[in-house]
């Protein structure tokens, strides 16, 4: 089954916009790096890293209640209403009284989907990451935000080449895995795109800048992404007494069909499809249950 795409989903706290006013409010240093349309209208320089970050520091303070929000240098800087609308799909997805508890694969320094979703529903999460300094940063977002402290636990993957192996304990049980992959197969391949994206915008007189960052274990693992989520559908089969569902973002809709291939293969209950769009931003989150 698949819903129709839409700019945004009808729960988000998004859907009329950015509300300069509040964000002001929450964030006073974002006065500095709003720019004036052609149409007269307040935006930001989105091609302006710092920008970026600013604008996600203000949404998350002033919608989500997050303070003293922080990235490690160079890390993925994630747009707030795509990530905050994965969590709505999820929650349609599968609607339950009680809060759920969550495992967050690859959660960065910017802890983005705990945040959201203990903020949102009050959900638990354990969030994982290969890369130490970045959970560091993430401790230190927690103790900021002691009430959404209590509702998310780190821990390290020591081993790279490992999702759910060395992460998932005995006693663990989780209502679903949430995962946006490392899409790109490889530093090159990821720089390449960057060039091109650049030389499209700016017609090569600018050098390649990325406005929303990413540190290598965020960008690119060997294979990409569909090697990364057919490794995933292995592992949630391993470990399908401690699973319900597994999703992860997909940006490449030519691996949807291979993915599904695999999951019929292995006759798990159910396969969900959602399309999300934000602005041309289209994606797709694949859910699958394991028992």
């Amino acid at each position: 089954m698949a819903n129709t795409a839409q700019t945004f989903h009808y729960n988000s706290r998004h859907l009329d916009g950015y509300d300069f006013k509040k964000l002001f409010k929450a964030e006073p240093a974002l006065i500095e790096h709003v720019v004036t349309t052609p149409r007269g209208t307040q935006s930001i320089d989105f091609k302006n890293p710092e920008s970026v970050f600013m604008l996600n520091k203000a949404l998350l303070a002033a919608y989500y209640q997050v303070k003293g929000w922080k990235l490690l240098a160079n890390s993925l800087c994630p747009p707030i209403p795509g990530r905050a609308d994965y969590l709505h799909y999820l929650a349609d997805l599968i609607p339950d009284d009680k809060p759920m508890r969550i495992l967050d694969i690859g959660t960065g320094s910017s802890l983005i989907y705990p945040l959201l979703g203990a903020s949102l529903f009050a959900w638990s999460f354990v969030a994982t990451d290969t890369h130490a300094p970045s959970l560091d940063n993430a401790y230190e977002i927690l103790e900021a935000n002691p009430e959404l402290k209590k509702r998310i636990l780190l821990r390290h993957q020591p081993d790279s080449a490992n999702i759910l192996k060395g992460i998932i304990r005995p006693n663990d049980q989780f209502d679903a895995i949430i995962c946006n992959p490392p899409f790109y197969s490889s530093r090159e391949q990821h720089w390449n795109k960057v060039v091109n994206k650049n030389e499209k915008l700016h017609k090569g007189k600018s050098l390649p800048v990325q406005n929303f960052g990413g540190l290598a274990n965020e960008l690119w693992r060997e294979g990409g992404e569909k090697a990364f989520v057919t490794q995933l559908i292995y592992d949630s089969l391993e470990y399908k007494e401690q699973l319900k569902w597994c999703t992860a973002l997909v940006a490449d809709k030519d691996h949807l069909k291979p993915l599904v291939s695999v999951l019929e293969y292995h006759k798990v209950p159910q396969v969900e499809i959602i399309p999300m769009q934000q602005g041309q931003k289209i994606s797709r989150l694949l859910a699958w249950r394991v028992r």
